[in-house]
């Protein structure tokens, strides 16, 4: 049996519906390998250069020296050579962001005062005051 990208690299279809990208994009995770694939990321194909997020630098260096097998594991997934080259880029991890637990400190009610701002200034002046 053949893979699905290796049948549509030889269909004859129109360059808009097979986008070359997105099939570089999702070639990525078989060829590189799930390992690898949950630690990269591929986000663009530009003139033939698949660009890969890595987690660090250490991702970066390990891929870089792989990357004959690399590439000849995508073109065997695509059925062509439509990458020509991997750009490996170390990109910070992304932290999605989390709900506050409190959203004001705890204190006196009625010393509280409605606008945080005023509040924090108000709290160091009383701290001021006290000391």
């Amino acid at each position: 049996m053949q893979r699905a990208g290796r049948l549509i690299g030889k269909l004859k279809l129109a360059r808009d519906l097979v986008d070359p990208e997105a099939r570089a994009r999702a070639a990525w995770p078989v060829a590189a390998g799930k390992y690898a694939a949950d630690h990269t990321r591929a986000t663009a194909l530009v003139r033939g250069s698949l660009i890969v997020e890595v987690e660090d630098m250490v991702w970066q260096r390990q891929l870089a020296r792989l990357k004959p097998f690399l590439l000849r594991n995508l073109s065997q997934t695509l059925g062509e050579a439509l990458v020509t080259d991997l750009d490996l880029r170390p990109m910070p991890r992304r932290i999605l962001p989390q709900p506050a637990v409190v959203s004001r400190p705890a204190g006196n009610p009625g010393e509280r005062v409605e606008d945080p701002v005023l509040d924090l200034l108000y709290r160091q002046s009383r701290r001021k005051q006290q000391a």
